[in-house]
C-alpha cells in the first residue's frame, strides 16, 4: 500500500474520531481509538514503539517511543494541545531521521477542526 493510501485512510479516521468525540480529550484516548480504527481498516498499526538511538558508538534502548507506526512506515505523532509549536514538527522530524523513515503526520486533535490539526512531515534526510 502507497504512503498517500495509508495517509488518506488515517486522515479519515482521525477526522471521524474528532467529530464524535470532539477535543478536549487526552491523548492517549485518541491514539486508542485511532490505532482500534486504523486496525478495524486492517492496517497494522504499532503503538508506543521503543526507538533506540545508536550515538558514539553506545546504543541507548528505546530512547524515545512512536506514538503510532502504521504498516511499518508510516510515524504518527498525537498531541491534544492548544496549538502546534515549531517544536513538535521538529520532534517528528527527528523520529522520521532516526528512524530513516519517509513521511509522519503530525495531528493535534484539539483543534476546532481535524484537517486544521493535521500536518503532514517528509523526511528530507534519507540518505544521512
Amino acid at each position: 500500500m502507497l504512503h498517500g493510501d495509508i495517509s488518506g485512510i488515517v486522515i479519515d479516521e482521525a477526522i471521524e474520531i474528532h467529530r464524535a468525540l470532539g477535543p478536549g480529550l487526552f491523548e492517549s484516548v485518541y491514539e486508542t481509538v485511532l490505532a482500534g480504527r486504523l486496525e478495524a481498516r486492517g492496517l497494522r498499526v504499532q503503538r508506543q514503539v521503543p526507538v533506540p538511538i545508536v550515538f558514539d558508538g553506545l546504543v541507548f534502548e528505546a530512547a524515545f517511543k512512536v506514538d503510532i507506526l502504521v504498516e511499518s512506515t508510516l510515524v504518527l505523532e498525537i498531541k491534544a494541545v492548544e496549538a502546534l509549536s515549531k517544536a513538535h514538527a521538529k520532534q517528528v522530524i527527528t523520529y522520521l531521521r532516526l528512524m530513516k523513515q519517509p513521511v509522519g503526520l503530525l495531528m493535534n486533535f484539539s483543534c476546532a477542526t481535524m484537517v486544521e490539526g493535521i500536518r503532514r512531515i517528509m523526511n528530507n534526510h534519507l540518505a544521512d
